[in-house]
């Protein structure tokens, strides 16, 4: 029973954390991932929820049927739901199909890739019916191959392995992705998270429309998500730069198979260093995109998170010839829009520069916010023009 109103939770909130639970022996013993019915003070049923005892959010709102039965059914009409607004969106089947609360199945994460998937169960309710997830699936997407990604923060809380694997079919060779006009190549079991960033594909696009006849550097470029898109674009010449040699191989692929490989070049390196030397060198570009990983993951890293986040914006900035563009991305939720702002502002000023705030983009809406998880709304992009 929540100690705080519940009214709350009637509302839509998904969660009920450990510190407004009222809870007896037995239900501290639970099995993380266990269901049970959640009741407010007077007893009345407010819902099917799922349980992790040891994790700070101890309950997980699955359905407000306090009767549903999770099975391969219930999981298959999620599903569905999820993957009819997709197809609305977009004309071929690459995308985040599931996005955790906001669609309807906590912690769990599906991109899909084509006739691939990946799935991110990271919560322990999840974890404890992976079966039938997949089932309904493969039901609902007709998908042949399905990889479970293991990595990540979120399942240690929740007191999971880190073993992935292939769970369906085959993965043997990274997946051509095409977005915005340009083909990625995705590493699927063996990149960063599902092993492509679809939450940045319209920001890819906004960019794309700074790129025609512009020289761009790709900060943080990963498997050059900025950098393709704006060749795809019209830029004349992209520079991407990454501290990973397997990302940026794939990146160098991408371009091969997106037909601009003579106007790409990539440099391998701390992205600090990297972008102070570029100036070093006397090397400016029309446009800048800084993409970083989240500097700010959690309340206690803010701080030294937006410290990161001004340099960034400092060094992007005096790289960017007079009225050209810099993009300055954020994906750490601990850094509200405001605060990331300011922190880009103040590192522009700080290189000498002044700028007007032309765009500011979020996820693509394949990643749909829960109205009510400010932790959804990760993502910032910020667009200058660098005067």
């Amino acid at each position: 029973m929540p100690r705080t109103d519940a009214r709350r939770i009637r509302f839509g909130f998904p969660w009920v954390y450990d510190n407004e639970m009222v809870v007896d022996r037995r239900t501290k013993s639970l099995e993380a991932g266990s269901l049970a019915v959640l009741q407010d003070a007077e007893r009345t049923p407010l819902g099917l929820v799922a349980v992790s005892p040891g994790s700070k959010i101890f309950c997980r709102m699955l359905d407000r049927n306090p009767e549903a039965e999770i099975d391969q059914t219930w999981f298959a009409a999620r599903l569905s739901v999820a993957q009819a607004m997709r197809a609305r969106l977009y004309d071929t089947p690459f995308y985040r199909l599931v996005h955790a609360e906001a669609d309807g199945l906590p912690g769990v994460i599906i991109d899909r890739f084509g006739d691939v998937a990946v799935i991110q169960p990271n919560a322990a309710w999840a974890e404890a019916r992976l079966d039938l997830l997949v089932a309904a699936l493969q039901e609902v997407t007709g998908v042949s191959h399905v990889f479970k990604n293991a990595a990540g923060r979120a399942r240690t809380l929740e007191g999971l392995s880190d073993i992935s694997q292939v769970l369906v079919g085959a993965i043997d060779a990274p997946v051509p992705v095409p977005m915005n006009g340009a083909t990625y190549l995705a590493d699927l079991t063996g990149g960063q998270k599902t092993g492509l960033y679809f939450d940045q594909r319209d920001n890819h696009a906004f960019a794309q429309r700074l790129a025609s006849g512009a020289r761009v550097l790709d900060v943080f470029s990963h498997v050059g998500g900025f950098s393709l898109a704006a060749l795809a674009g019209g830029a004349v010449h992209a520079l991407a730069l990454d501290g990973s040699e397997p990302a940026l191989d794939l990146a160098r692929q991408g371009a091969d198979a997106s037909g601009v490989a003579d106007r790409f070049e990539t440099r391998k390196g701390d992205a600090f260093d990297a972008m102070t030397a570029l100036a070093e060198e006397g090397q400016s570009f029309d446009l800048v995109v800084c993409d970083p990983p989240a500097f700010a993951p959690s309340k206690k890293a803010l701080d030294a998170g937006l410290r990161a986040y001004e340099r960034v914006a400092r060094l992007g900035a005096a790289l960017v010839e007079p009225g050209g563009y810099l993009a300055l991305c954020s994906c750490s939720h601990a850094a509200t829009l405001d605060k990331f702002r300011m922190a880009s502002i103040r590192g522009i000023g700080r290189a000498g520069r002044q700028c007007q705030l032309i765009h500011s983009g979020t996820a693509a809406p394949d990643h749909p916010l829960h109205p009510q998880l400010a932790e959804s709304g990760y993502l910032k992009a910020l667009f200058f023009r660098i005067l």
